[in-house]
């Protein structure tokens, strides 16, 4: 049975939760960048999150709403690399163990740093062997709780308190603006849209994935799910997922205002401007939102705010792209 999306007490509920766990990271503005692209531009710098991304908000969250007595067995978790260690640093917090299945061509970077947490890896050949699959596997011989990465409400009312912060720090008296959200599986999307309607009306959340992976604009265009058949081919790592969860599309196919797709060189030139500009690291998955606007894919000329959703970037790309 499909559960139904958080609501926006679910996410207050997940605020008050997070509140001295995760980082509130601020949101920043940049004469650099509002020059460049003739209109105000305010970024939300989801690599200052614990773990360098966005995604310990619901790892954390939902790991904190197992019950107790169940929540001692472990987890078990699928992703390439920043759900991983969302969910393995989670863990650590509440002392349980946590096994997570990583594709094998995952960035080396994210590899190592879930295992420092001290989470048990499991590799698995993305082109050929299913991680839901591996994962379920490993549930039914531990008990662990299986934590999906973004179709639960959980973890969706995790990733919405983003949103919930935006809303609170946006200027007094500005237009309401186009924020634009990198999208996998959905559940940044549909938190922060949940957000926003609720504590920002106005604002206009936007969709942001890379080119061969646009499922969500192709479900959003015929009204339901579609699946991209390509597992991977795009810098992108933390972008790859092959369809919009049921949970994420049932929200964002009522909220979202746009959605938008950019290609890997382009994504390259907004990592080396975030670095230039901010000072700040980002990887790909979390740079297609400034791509877009960078590449004159963002209508009119209000503000913009553009989720940087992690850092997690091996850093001989990184020296590629500045």
């Amino acid at each position: 049975m499909t559960l139904a999306p958080p609501t926006i007490d679910d996410l207050r509920r997940a605020g008050a939760i997070l509140a001295g766990v995760a980082v509130r990271t601020p949101l920043l503005t940049s004469p650099a960048l509002s020059r460049r692209c003739g209109r105000t531009v305010y970024v939300k710098p989801e690599m200052l999150q614990v773990t360098g991304s966005f995604k310990f908000r619901g790892a954390f969250h939902f790991v904190s709403r197992i019950p107790e007595d169940v929540r001692g067995r472990g987890v078990v978790a699928y992703s390439s690399g920043n759900h991983a260690q969302g969910v393995a640093a989670a863990a650590a917090r509440f002392h349980v163990p946590a096994t997570i299945v990583m594709p094998a061509d995952a960035p080396a970077t994210k590899i190592a740093r879930t295992r420092a947490y001290g989470a048990t890896v499991v590799a698995y050949d993305r082109n050929t062997e299913s991680r839901e699959e591996i994962a379920a596997s490993i549930a039914a011989d531990t008990g662990a709780t299986i934590q999906p990465p973004y179709d639960h409400p959980w973890t969706i009312a995790g990733q919405g308190t983003v949103g919930l912060e935006i809303a609170a720090d946006w200027p007094a008296g500005e237009d309401a603006p186009i924020v634009l959200v990198p999208c996998s599986g959905g559940g940044l999307a549909a938190g922060i849209s949940l957000a926003l309607e609720a504590d920002l009306p106005g604002a206009a959340v936007h969709l942001v994935e890379p080119v061969g992976f646009d499922d969500h604009a192709r479900s959003l265009a015929s009204g339901r799910r579609v699946a991209t058949d390509r597992t991977s081919g795009s810098i992108c790592d933390a972008l790859l997922n092959a369809m919009p969860g049921e949970i994420t599309f049932e929200v964002n196919r009522r909220l979202a205002c746009g959605a938008h797709a950019v290609s890997d060189d382009v994504v390259r030139g907004a990592i080396g401007v975030v670095f230039d500009d901010l000072r700040l690291v980002v990887e790909p998955g979390g740079a297609v939102g400034m791509a877009a606007l960078l590449e004159g894919q963002v209508p009119g000329t209000g503000p913009v705010v553009v989720v940087l959703s992690g850092g997690n970037i091996d850093p001989g790309l990184l020296m590629e792209c500045i």
